[in-house]
């Protein structure tokens, strides 16, 4: 599998630690890894896309075979525009397995050559997500442990205005 392409989805709004943990984990697996930020209609965004496609290239770029894109498309398309041949997911905890299993069934229905790949989450982050870290800002805590800096200042940034 080293050799293989994963396409990494997700809002990433913003990266977080453990996104990092998990795409530099999957690094391991395969020969590439493709962060693929996309929108989610039962989201609302704090960050506009563009702004989520920079601020996950600044987070990895000192990672090789490391590519960040956005798109706008379903996922398996995406993948197959990407050659990839697995789609990553992390699973924190057991309440994100049925919907993260729905949506491996239907990509496998859609695309039965592209196989869904689960990475348990480092139990270092396994409480991490980006909403947390979102309201830890809006109520100006501490962010040093759970997104790197230029993260933390753009969170602080944009709530400032």
């Amino acid at each position: 599998m080293k050799t293989s392409t994963a396409v990494y989805p997700g809002t990433f709004d913003p990266i977080t630690y453990g996104h990092m943990d998990l795409i530099g984990r999957a690094l391991k697996l395969f020969g590439k890894v493709v962060v693929g930020v996309t929108t989610n209609p039962a989201k609302k965004p704090f960050f506009l896309l563009e702004e989520r496609v920079a601020l996950a290239k600044a987070s990895v770029k000192n990672l090789a075979n490391v590519e960040v894109k956005s798109f706008d498309s379903l996922l398996v398309d995406f993948a197959r525009a990407e050659n990839a041949s697995v789609i990553l997911r992390g699973l924190r905890e057991m309440s994100d397995f049925p919907s993260e299993f729905q949506g491996a069934t239907v990509n496998r229905k859609l695309e039965p050559s592209l196989e869904t790949v689960f990475i348990v989450t480092s139990e270092k982050y396994s409480y991490l997500n980006s909403t947390i870290v979102k309201e830890i800002a809006r109520f100006n805590g501490k962010l040093s442990e759970f997104v790197p800096g230029h993260v933390e200042r753009a969170l602080r940034e944009k709530l400032s205005k």
